[in-house]
């Protein structure tokens, strides 16, 4: 069961105010927060670590959700608004070790002078730092963070989409980003996302990050996937694909039941 930690994970949220209405306040911000570190939530799972019934957690997501905080999804809730600084800061520490070790891994598997699309996030900027060993390769992303970690080797060939930077990761999104994804041709589309739950699917919590990576993945020979282990059994707001859009998986644990065996079904490699 997850601890209720706050976002520099020192120990449990305090939820204690004074009489009923304040009671509810503090368990709906220490709500806000679990989703906001773990992507999604059960109802279920409030009702357990809460001590509530599942008719107040459900009461409690709805309030949520009124206020435009969360989402309602599938018996639980995920976030409706961009990450805080505090939380993509956090994520950029969580399991970082691991993350070094995924990118090393995925390093390994590029090949010099490869085309390659490279997606957001903490574990992707894990893997640019990990492809600066490499002297020539050929590289696009939407991400700036990703952008300027590759841009240390100038024998690199970068393109990145114009646009607006978005605050906190970095994007560089605008209108037709996705369609500039599709002018390309990669050997590999290297990719992280929040979750792979236990239908399949590979989920994110951007619906515009999703949909270029996507793109990208349509215009790939081959697709690696480098999450931690902490990500199986988890869903986010947005469908990317499924586990048979994946060639290969990158992690630092075998994955069991359900996801190991569509992952099976599927012919995906498993490395850890």
């Amino acid at each position: 069961m997850r601890d209720l930690s706050t976002g520099g994970g020192t120990g449990p949220l305090s939820i204690e105010h004074s009489g009923e209405g304040g009671k509810k306040e503090g368990r709906q911000e220490a709500i806000l927060r679990l989703v906001a570190q773990n992507f999604y939530v059960a109802i279920e799972e409030i009702a357990s670590l809460f001590g509530v019934t599942t008719q107040t957690a459900r009461r409690d997501i709805m309030a949520l959700e009124e206020a435009g905080k969360i989402r309602r999804l599938h018996g639980g809730a995920v976030l409706t608004t961009p990450l805080e600084t505090s939380v993509y800061r956090q994520r950029r520490v969580e399991n970082a070790a691991q993350k070094e070790r995924l990118a090393q891994v995925v390093g390994d598997l590029v090949p010099e002078g490869a085309n390659l699309f490279i997606d957001s996030g903490t574990t992707c900027e894990a893997i640019a730092h990990a492809l600066l060993r490499h002297r020539h390769l050929r590289l696009v992303t939407y991400s700036l963070r990703v952008a300027t970690i590759l841009s240390e080797n100038s024998n690199f060939t970068l393109a990145v989409p114009g646009g607006f930077v978005r605050p906190v990761h970095g994007g560089i999104f605008q209108e037709d980003t996705a369609d500039f994804m599709k002018r390309f041709k990669f050997d590999f589309a290297l990719i992280s996302v929040s979750g792979i739950d236990r239908d399949g699917d590979i989920c994110d919590d951007d619906h515009a990050e999703g949909v270029i990576a996507a793109a990208a993945m349509a215009q790939a020979e081959r697709t690696i996937l480098a999450v931690d282990s902490s990500k199986f059994g988890k869903r986010a707001m947005v469908r990317l694909g499924t586990i048979a859009d994946i060639d290969i998986l990158v992690t630092d644990a075998y994955p069991e039941g359900e996801i190991l065996r569509l992952l099976k079904d599927n012919d995906v490699e498993i490395i850890c």
